[in-house]
């Protein structure tokens, strides 16, 4: 009797705790000068909450090719996915769950600025990378995220956000080579297909 009760007591813990529930986490990159021009961008990683297809894709925001032009005005600009070799020498900076409706507006965000979608200029003052991510932190409900000064900064800017409201991010602070190895295995999808690109891999190709 007693070897009874103490199964049903085990059973009813774990239908009180149930599965894990699936989320997309959305995480913040940057990267910055040395043999590269700074850059910022955004990974999506998860199932989301109501089931459907996992998702492992990064986005980025740049400028097509790097030309005087970009330090007068608009050029052409266009969403791309870096290159893993690209990610890992990046840094993530933070983390953030999404809920449906955040990861959704993040996915009409991209939508937004793809070439092929919607308005892909690039301004190097007023629309980069930095304004991408900037909004996809507004999108996933971070409430503070302008920091007018900080806006071709990537770094100081994504450390900005974090220390403005560290109760609603997680720190992470690794490099991807370091980070990336630690997520468990993903079989997951990209939502919305840009180019794989190294952005700004180099001066004088792109940022």
């Amino acid at each position: 009797m007693r070897r009874w009760l103490l199964r049903a007591a085990l059973l009813l813990v774990a239908v009180g705790a149930g599965p894990v529930q699936a989320a997309v986490t959305i995480t913040f990159w940057s990267r910055d000068f040395g043999n590269t021009f700074p850059h910022a961008f955004f990974m999506l990683r998860g199932t989301p909450d109501a089931g459907g297809t996992p998702v492992d894709a990064a986005y980025g925001f740049t400028a097509k090719s790097l030309t005087p032009a970009i330090l007068f005005g608009n050029v052409a600009g266009r969403v791309e996915r870096p290159k893993p070799f690209y990610i890992n020498g990046s840094h993530v900076r933070f983390s953030r769950t999404l809920t449906d409706a955040q990861y959704g507006a993040i996915l009409s965000l991209v939508r937004e600025w793809h070439e092929e979608t919607g308005d892909a200029t690039y301004n190097l003052n007023k629309r980069n990378c930095v304004t991408f991510v900037r909004e996809a932190a507004r999108r996933a409900g971070l409430t503070i995220v302008d920091f007018p000064k900080l806006m071709k900064k990537p770094t100081g800017y994504l450390r900005a956000v974090a220390g403005a409201q560290p109760q609603a991010v997680t720190i992470i602070d690794k490099t991807g080579k370091e980070y990336l190895p630690t997520l468990p295995p993903l079989s997951g999808a990209v939502p919305i297909e840009a180019p794989v690109a190294a952005p700004a891999d180099r001066p004088g190709k792109r940022r």
